[in-house]
Parts: C-alpha cells; structure tokens; sequence
C-alpha cells in the first residue's frame, strides 16, 4: 500500500499545497518563491527519498516567515497523513551529516509526541535575502505537526550555508529511516502502550 498524503492549508497569509509519497525515489517539485528555501526542500526530499510536491503562495511582500512557517506546518501534516497509524515503523531514527568544514547532526522520535530541540547558531542574519532565524520556525512548525520529537544540533561549522543544509540533510536522512518499514513490527505500534 502506497503512502502517499495531500493537504492543502490556506489563511489570509498563505495559500499551501503539500503532497506526499513516503515510500518514493526523492523527486519534488518545489514552489515557494524562495530560492534558498527550495533548495533546502530539495534537498530533505532527495536524502528523505520522499517524493514531495510544495506550491506555496505567501505574502512575500511582507516577508518570509509566513510562508517559511506555513510551509513546515503542512509538510508536517502530510507526512503525518501518510504515516496513518505510524504502525510497523522504525520508529526512530539518527544521521550526521558532514558538509566540507561542517557537520551536524539529527535524531528523531515518530512517536506522536512531538517536540523540538535545536541547537543550532548561525554567525550572520541572513543567507542570500533568506533570515537564518526562519529554519528554527521550520523545524518547530515540521515536528510539532508531523508528530516527530527532533533533536537537531550543529556540532561545528562556519559556512551558514552548509550549516542550514546539513540540517536539513540530517533530519531528512534521520527520518528516511524512522518511517521505513520494520517487518518484526508489521502492524503494530513500536510502543509497550500498544499505539503512538
């Protein structure tokens, strides 16, 4: 059975249509009117090898952060749609992720508990046009509504570049194997409470 997700978000802010194929190749179609954003989407589908689909449309003209946030918020709800019951998954997942004098590092929890920790610093306030302080309101959005407690930290790095990409690598390589089918679970929630 395909898992695979839909959900479209729209308030006076934003316009956003996630889809989803978890069990997918890491092909995507990203649309946000941001570059760098895009980029960093691609990237999480590619190394998620999720097939992910974004058409955002936000009141840029104000600035990024609504549809920064926005955005996090219906990825995270569509992989929790296509996760259903998050029955006979691993569960968790780990990666650390090098990017020449970088890496860092994320763990995760596909419990339906959803938290976040970030320690993450970056050294400039921007990259490009892009406000580095948006990837933390991305993740917070993803995880509080993906149903994920994630743990991301940069160990060491100087390039903001590297450092923002190496966390998106890293949570989507964590999740790549959090989501994957764990065929001693088949059908069951990997929890002594019998559901997640």
């Amino acid at each position: 059975m395909m898992r695979t997700a839909e959900v479209y978000r729209e308030t006076k802010e934003t316009q956003i249509r996630v889809s989803v194929t978890l069990d997918g190749k890491g092909k995507s179609e990203i649309h946000t009117g941001i570059g760098f954003f895009d980029h960093m989407l691609e990237a999480f589908s590619k190394h998620s090898a999720i097939d992910l689909k974004v058409e955002a449309k936000g009141d840029l003209h104000i600035d990024m952060h609504h549809t920064v946030e926005d955005t996090g918020i219906v990825m995270g709800q569509a992989i929790a749609k296509a996760l259903g019951d998050f029955k006979g998954i691993n569960r968790f997942g780990h990666a650390y992720v090098p990017m020449d004098e970088t890496l860092s590092r994320a763990a995760i929890d596909m419990c339906n508990r959803p938290y976040l920790i970030w320690n993450v610093n970056f050294t400039r306030d921007k990259i490009g046009d892009f406000d580095t302080e948006l990837f933390k309101e991305w993740f917070q959005a993803f995880a509080m509504n993906s149903g994920g407690c994630v743990h991301i930290e940069n160990l060491y790095g100087e390039n903001c570049h590297h450092i923002a990409e190496s966390c998106f690598k890293a949570l989507a390589r964590s999740l790549r194997q959090a989501i994957s089918y764990d065929p001693v679970f088949a059908g069951e929630a990997v929890s002594t409470k019998g559901s997640l």
